[in-house]
């Protein structure tokens, strides 16, 4: 029902208010609504927080927002700690608004001089009887504009003026007086841990780290998890934040996969970590080539000690010789001829994969996942990269998403889910905290525009993206052929416009060559065999991008404007091969701003004029300022227009962080 004061379109909210929208602590959100009301007199809105324990939090007045005027509303709040928050947005007749608008046309026209001057006086009585006494010093200032307003001895424009006065604005801006108050709300809106929202994750196959191989007859011996533990002071060096494994359990010696996804497997062919389970055990096993749950505590406490916390993937899919497949075969599809389905995406075959079906036997598949998850949630994992979870029930992942939330409301999952908007967008809005994007896809400067746009502004509160550079599944054409500056180029681009991003081991090489032309999987793939590389030889030799990959690190945890999601903002370029964006933020009353200005053409220098949108950068149009490129140390004086020169085989992108005003 419409209530006195409509307050209209509320946003964020999900489903109508049926899902929480997103949010991290200490990260700013917009609320917009329409607020109307019939007539002309003035009305204002504010929104109001509930914390999760249930106490209101002081109101924050909304604004005019000129992109819906004249009826549109916002305000920028924070939550300032984890937990399920609400909003209401209260909408509200403005009475001293309302005589401050008749006043200024009807005193200054000498129409109802007197009559306005004791409407006046009468409301800011009102004031002070209603809230004086909590205030005096309020109520000390409203007293003297009353006398003010009363003295006829002086001119009208002075008795007006002790009405209208600053510091009688600043009384009535922090505590109005209200009529007609219309609440809508509370919407709700969940505020996670901020890892949830600002994460840079890497990627590595602990079977390779430290593997080894016997030079004289070939033969190549797994790494494990002692010796993957050394690699991860150097992933700790370069600034990420998360350590991702892919599935760790015992792999599938029924149909097994060989080398490039080959049917036919030799004998020491290791086979597809996603080809889960076997006679070593199921979901809720380690390889034996890893180690035991000793040595994956060991790693977990390791990874801790260097500032790393430890993402597993959670795969719900069954090898043929997984104890699913005999102790609980209604958990799959069985054909008609007695045989359990195989997962197909035609014409793509996984012989070494039985998908789980989950309208056979709800409840114990139900059941049996969150068991497994508690498994190594217990063993202090905390975040998990959740594969393919589009190919399961979305209601699904709502009631094992939900029962997580109620104990462990710090686990984090990221969705990988590379499929249609809707689907993306409904698996975010049932409890998915990030997820995989169509980033990896959007190379040309207009999609890259476009796509900026969209997750910035259009789907924040629902979906959290994360730019991945490159996955084991996906080595992307732009990679192929550009080269080392094509390598850096979408590396600024995932650091930069997104607060979570990630990337696979072997990016930092430039590890570029495919199975084949036109395909996006890499030969010798690492999903199907150990893949050892020889780290402290690439660093002597100059053949690691680890030293820009550290700096792009760097300069994100260094400024607040890069933690962010919704403050992202385009701005013009002259060339469609240069792009421009930033992300600028306010913390305790000081901007942060940085710039980024990326030439997307790996193989050629782009010279262009950038247009700048200063305003959204919290200047003025005339404003010049001094800017400082954060890789190469050089200061600039910008403006509005600002000529670049950008050659991918020195510097692709200028990283630029606005340092002062310039004369």
């Amino acid at each position: 029902m419409v209530g006195r004061i409509p307050v209209l379109d509320v946003m964020p909210q999900l489903a109508g208010g049926a899902y929480p929208a997103k949010a991290a602590v200490g990260e700013p959100f917009e609320v917009t609504a329409t607020v109307i009301r019939e007539g002309h007199d003035a009305l204002s809105a504010e929104v109001v927080l509930v914390a999760p324990d249930g106490s209101r939090r002081p109101p924050v007045r909304m604004e005019r927002d000129p992109a819906h005027a004249p009826d549109g509303w916002r305000a920028t709040v924070t939550l300032d700690e984890e937990g399920a928050w609400g909003f209401e947005v209260q909408g509200w007749s403005d009475p001293f608004g309302t005589w401050e608008h008749n006043a200024e046309i009807k005193i200054a026209a000498g129409i109802d001089t007197e009559l306005m001057f004791t409407e006046g006086q009468v409301l800011l009585q009102r004031w002070i009887d209603e809230q004086g006494a909590a205030d005096p010093a309020s109520a000390k200032v409203l007293q003297d504009a009353i006398t003010g307003l009363s003295d006829s001895g002086r001119p009208d424009a002075v008795r007006l003026g002790a009405g209208l006065s600053p510091s009688v604005h600043e009384v009535l801006s922090k505590q109005p007086l209200r009529d007609l108050v219309t609440v809508e709300g509370p919407f709700p809106v969940f505020a996670d841990r901020p890892l949830a929202l600002f994460s840079a994750w890497y990627e590595f196959f602990p079977r390779s780290e430290g593997a080894t191989q016997d030079p004289q007859t070939g033969k190549v011996v797994s790494g494990t998890f002692r010796t993957a533990a050394e690699r991860l002071p150097a992933v700790a060096d370069m600034g990420f934040d998360i350590i991702y494994l892919p599935p760790i359990h015992p792999i599938g010696k029924v149909n097994r996969k060989g080398r490039n996804n080959t049917l036919t497997p030799g004998p020491d062919d290791v086979g597809s970590p996603w080809a889960i389970g076997s006679d070593e055990g199921g979901h809720d096993a380690i390889h034996p080539d890893l180690g035991t749950f000793d040595d994956f505590d060991f790693f977990v406490a390791r990874a801790k000690e260097v500032g790393l916390e430890v993402a597993l993937d959670f795969a719900l899919q069954a090898a043929p010789d997984h104890p699913w497949a005999t102790e609980h075969p209604e958990f799959f599809t069985t054909r008609v001829d007695g045989t359990i389905a195989y997962a197909e995406n035609p014409p793509k075959k996984y012989q070494d994969i039985y998908p789980i079906n989950f309208d056979n036997d709800t409840e114990g598949i139900y059941a049996e996942t969150l068991r497994v998850l508690r498994v190594w949630m217990d063993r202090g994992v905390r975040v998990f990269r959740v594969d393919n979870p589009h190919t399961k029930p979305v209601a699904f992942w709502e009631w094992l998403l939900g029962q997580v939330r109620k104990t462990d409301p710090d686990v984090i999952f990221l969705s990988e889910a590379f499929t249609k908007p809707a689907m993306m967008r409904a698996l975010a809005m049932v409890g998915f905290h990030q997820s995989y994007t169509y980033f990896t896809w959007r190379n040309a400067r207009w999609e890259i525009e476009e796509y900026f746009r969209e997750v910035s502004q259009e789907t924040a509160h629902v979906l959290r993206p994360s730019f991945w550079v490159n996955t084991p599944d996906i080595l992307p054409g732009y990679l192929q052929d550009g080269g080392r500056p094509a390598f850096k180029v979408r590396a600024v681009l995932a650091a930069l416009g997104s607060p979570s991003w990630g990337m696979y081991a072997g990016y930092e090489l430039c590890e570029n060559v495919a199975l084949r032309p036109g395909a996006e999987e890499y030969l010798d793939s690492e999903k199907f065999q150990i893949r050892i590389r020889d780290w402290k030889a690439a660093e002597a030799e100059g053949r690691t991008l680890a030293p820009y990959i550290t700096r792009l690190n760097e300069i994100r945890k260094a400024h607040p404007a890069l933690h962010e999601l919704r403050n992202l903002r385009v701005h013009g370029s002259d060339d469609g091969s240069v792009i421009a964006f930033s992300k600028s933020t306010v913390t305790d009353g000081v901007r942060d701003t940085v710039i980024a200005v990326v030439n997307v053409d790996p193989h050629q220098t782009h010279e262009t004029t950038v247009h700048l949108d200063l305003p959204s950068l919290g200047m003025d149009w005339q404003d010049r300022f001094v800017v400082h490129d954060e890789v190469t140390g050089e200061d600039w004086t910008w403006g509005e227009h600002n000529y670049v020169r950008l050659d991918p085989f020195h510097e692709p992108a200028h990283i630029l962080t606005v340092r002062s005003a310039s004369a």
